[in-house]
């Protein structure tokens, strides 16, 4: 057998091994979001405009090759052995902040990484995110195994991990948004663990008593406060911290049904300072109502739900409580960062910096999250055959 016979034989076991209904899924989000990035970023420079959609393809095109490779490992395996460096490295990659970070000026954060003769910059958080879920399911799933779900210990361990990864990104970069997706991943995947329902509540009527403390007493930053009050009263600050949103209504509110067209909004298209504010990123949902209108917003909602779906799903066909336990991980921070991003646009929630997975622009982004459903589409080869699997 010649080598390029055995690289093709190669090439197409491990391609026989991924799901390619979820690679497929990933790979038309990708694709429809490219097109909104294209069109949110039309009124720049073409030079500019290309750069951006050149990235997020490249990051695209690296995800898919990691979504294959992990596709053919097993996660459990390698943590079993490397579980240890699997901490390491989140606390390492995120402290480099310190030294490369950059961000925005007016609240501190500090949340991407820009090494020197590095063509971009990388979010440590995003990529982090991979080894975290890998790791917490590996707790979980001692715990669930081993122990009962309803003692102390299953709490502390697990959740003063969740705990110190919250701190840790804060204490780097100053972005609570980023370190609330670990928190709600360690939520989503302890309560699919079976963690008794009162600790839950404690935890939330203990965060709900810190957090009201704290504001009575001065202690949390105003443009945190100011943040979540103009989402109970629209007309504070209009032209301030309630810009973004109102402007982001205005685009949703224009596209009525099938939209303007696209690369034909009128905000979009835009390079006036009242135009639409980081459409590319934080607001290409609003990009997609305007020009697509409520059918565009309605297609991307629905391919999110199936990308869920299809992680939790593979959740119920896993061979170890520690593989399905990282597919409820994954599929609880697609739904997180879904919900929260569409309910900023909405209106509804605080604007926290989190991404439209899949659509907005970013290329740690778009390579972690391909990563992700590449260690899903793992579990998903290693399945358990149906006369073995419990009913």
């Amino acid at each position: 057998m010649t080598i390029f016979a055995r690289l093709m034989k190669a090439i197409q076991y491990i391609v026989k091994k991924a799901d390619m209904v979820l690679l497929g899924l990933c790979l038309v989000c990708t694709a429809f979001g490219i097109v909104l990035i294209a069109s949110a970023t039309n009124y720049l420079e073409s030079a500019t405009q290309m750069r951006r959609v050149i990235i997020q393809a490249a990051g695209a095109a690296m995800g898919v090759g990691a979504y294959f490779v992990l596709s053919n490992i097993d996660m459990e395996h390698v943590c079993e052995k490397w579980w240890w460096l699997f901490f390491l490295f989140g606390l390492g990659f995120i402290a480099m902040l310190r030294w490369f970070g950059v961000g925005e000026e007016t609240t501190g954060n500090k949340a991407w990484l820009a090494i020197p003769h590095f063509p971009v910059q990388i979010q440590p958080a995003e990529v982090v995110k991979l080894s975290y879920t890998v790791l917490l399911a590996k707790q979980l799933a001692w715990f669930r195994d081993n122990r009962r779900m309803r003692g102390l210990g299953s709490l502390v361990f697990p959740a003063g991990h969740a705990a110190v990864m919250f701190v840790w990104i804060y204490l780097f970069s100053k972005d609570a948004g980023s370190g609330l997706v670990y928190l709600v991943i360690y939520a989503g995947m302890a309560l699919a663990a079976g963690l008794a329902w009162y600790w839950f509540v404690l935890g939330i009527g203990g965060l709900g008593l810190g957090i009201g403390l704290l504001a009575v007493f001065e202690k949390l930053p105003t443009y945190w406060l100011n943040r979540f009050r103009v989402i109970l009263d629209h007309s504070f600050d209009p032209r301030g911290v309630g810009w973004q949103q109102t402007r982001g209504m205005l685009a949703l509110g224009s596209g009525g049904l099938f939209g303007q067209g696209l690369f034909k909004g009128i905000q979009t298209q835009s390079s006036d300072s009242f135009s639409l504010p980081a459409r590319q990123t934080d607001f290409i949902f609003c990009v997609c109502g305007e020009e697509l209108g409520m059918a565009g917003c309605l297609l991307i909602i629905i391919l999110e739900f199936l990308l869920v779906y299809r992680c939790f799903q593979t959740a119920r066909l896993a061979k170890s409580s520690m593989d399905a336990l990282i597919c409820i991980g994954f599929g609880t921070m697609l739904i997180f960062q879904a919900l929260e991003n569409i309910g900023m646009c909405l209106f509804v929630m605080p604007v926290i910096g989190l991404t439209l997975p899949f659509f907005s622009y970013g290329g740690s982004s778009i390579v972690t999250l391909f990563t992700a459903m590449g260690i899903v589409s793992g579990v998903r080869s290693r399945t358990l055959p149906d006369w073995l699997r419990k009913t």
